[in-house]
């Protein structure tokens, strides 16, 4: 079993609003590069969506869940067809995304007694919580070729030192594809 973190990400290390979706004034920054940088399986994920599990925080979630249960080509089949795993507080009802539950108990538990490969996607404070516990494996960073200078950084001032060696880099339309795992021990 794997943790996998996965993230739209700026040069300047931002991960919060590339959609846009939160309004906020640097928002929608990836998708100003167009289709082919953020359409389809960009992270490489192949079959771990098929045999792993995704964890998604509820801001995540819900933003998902609003767009893929409406689409139908074949990576958002495997998107809507994947185990969810949604860890939140506040919401009660993951109807509208099939497949999708509610984490039941402390999410570092869930994450370590989880069989399965975990991919999680944008949900920073889950990635916080998962990194805290030094139970990340590896990070699939969707690099965009922006400076915002403002916004929430993956790897904030002041959080635990993490080493990391680089697994692959590939141009994907305007934006790279780094793989990072855990350096060796």
């Amino acid at each position: 079993m794997s943790v996998i973190v996965i993230e739209f990400i700026t040069l300047d290390g931002i991960v919060s609003d590339p959609d846009g979706s939160a309004a906020t004034p640097t928002g929608g920054w990836a998708f100003r590069y167009g289709p082919e940088s953020v359409t389809g399986d960009k992270f490489r994920l192949g079959r771990v969506l098929d045999d792993g599990v995704m964890l998604l925080g509820r801001t995540t979630w819900q933003l998902f869940s609003r767009i893929w249960p409406g689409r139908d080509d074949p990576f958002s089949a495997r998107m809507n067809g994947v185990p969810k795993l949604v860890a939140s507080r506040s919401l009660t009802d993951t109807s509208a995304w099939a497949n999708s539950r509610l984490v039941d108990g402390d999410l570092v538990e869930v994450v370590r007694q989880e069989q399965r490969d975990v991919i999680v996607t944008g949900s920073l404070s889950v990635v916080r919580a998962l990194r805290t516990e030094d139970l990340i494996d590896e990070y699939r960073l969707l690099t965009f070729p922006a400076v915002l200078g403002t916004g929430e950084r993956l790897f904030p001032a002041g959080g635990p030192p993490t080493d990391l060696e680089t697994v692959s880099v590939e141009r994907v339309g305007a934006a790279v594809l780094t793989r990072y795992g855990r350096a060796a021990r």
